[in-house]
């Protein structure tokens, strides 16, 4: 009888070393996915990015080609309206091109270095590596990490949630969720091509910026409209809005919204002139700032974007960079003073 025991026990033990051994460690799954996801010339990529972060949830294709080193092209464009925007980095720097306000914008920029996406699959490599809490679990098909976010949403949306098919080792999804643990971002990948390299000269911002057919169609739709003041609308009980102001200048009306208290800052605004024939990128300060409903510019004491024929630009010496995010993704036309 202790003889049977014994070997019960061996048995048992062999069993439990070998499923062990037959389980993947976070740490080899983490360095395979980098392996796989980095060591490549190049990827072309598919997704669809929904931000629900305002009244109605925003839907968005995007299109990623990054060719290394350091060549990238990101193209969005929010389902039903014919408004695309790109993100273009090549020999020459880093450029925001939106073909339909006939408008580029040129960046000395190291981007995406110093601000993650999560529509680019090397960036959520590194986001997983750079984070020595991430957490992994596993279903019968996929890995699920939860880990922090890096990019310029951090402070108002610091956790994400990648799920990896175990199959392929190729992510399908990445939740963004709020501090609540609420998701307020979700990209779905319905392609990745590994190893597809598209030529420097694709890369050329002129094949894009001049897009001709874009411009035909922006000329066609746009309508003069209704400018509308737009105000912040945000939780912060110690900064109030002091002075509201309108200047005129060349027939257009620019606001002055002026906020103090703890977290003070000037917002400006008015309507877009849209130019019948621009070409030349125009320098922009800082680096790009994708908000989730357009791509702006961010330095340390600003930030800049269009939206629905409205140009904003917030100013301010004591705003973080999260925070001048954060009063961005709040402004709404009826918002609170």
């Amino acid at each position: 009888m202790r003889h049977k025991l014994i070997a019960f026990i061996v048995m048992l033990l062999s069993v439990l070393v070998l499923a062990a051994c037959g389980e993947d460690s976070p740490e080899k799954v983490l360095k395979d996915l980098n392996n796989k996801w980095n060591d490549v010339k190049g990827y072309e990529l598919d997704a669809t990015m929904e931000i629900k972060t305002g009244n109605e949830p925003r839907v968005y294709d995007v299109n990623v080609w990054h060719t290394e080193p350091d060549f990238y092209r990101v193209k969005v464009t929010q389902q039903g309206e014919d408004v695309t925007q790109m993100i273009i980095r090549n020999e020459e720097g880093v450029f925001v091109v939106t073909p339909s306000l006939r408008k580029t914008y040129k960046f000395q920029s190291e981007w995406p270095k110093q601000n993650s996406q999560a529509y680019l699959i090397g960036a959520l490599a590194e986001d997983l590596l750079a984070d020595d809490k991430v957490v992994m679990e596993e279903d019968e098909k996929n890995y699920i990490f939860t880990a922090a976010t890096r990019n310029n949403h951090k402070s108002i949306m610091p956790t994400q949630k990648i799920v990896v098919d175990k199959k392929t080792m190729l992510p399908t999804s990445v939740s963004v969720l709020n501090e609540a643990e609420e998701e307020q971002m979700l990209i779905s990948f319905k392609n990745i091509d590994l190893g597809m390299q598209h030529k420097e000269s694709e890369y050329a911002v002129e094949k894009f910026s001049d897009d001709k057919d874009a411009k035909d169609t922006a000329s066609a739709d746009v309508e003069p409209t209704v400018f509308e003041t737009h105000y912040p609308n945000l939780d912060w009980n110690n900064t109030k809005l002091i002075d509201e102001k309108t200047v005129s200048e060349d027939g257009i009306d620019r606001v002055i919204l002026t906020f103090e208290g703890d977290k003070s800052f000037t917002l400006v605004q008015q309507p877009i002139v849209y130019e019948e024939d621009a070409t030349l990128p125009v320098f922009a300060p800082g680096d790009p700032a994708d908000l989730g409903f357009t791509i702006g510019a961010i330095t340390d004491n600003s930030i800049s974007w269009e939206r629905d024929g409205v140009s904003f630009f917030i100013a301010s010496d004591n705003l973080t960079k999260d925070e001048m995010m954060e009063v961005a993704a709040s402004v709404t036309t009826g918002g609170l003073k």
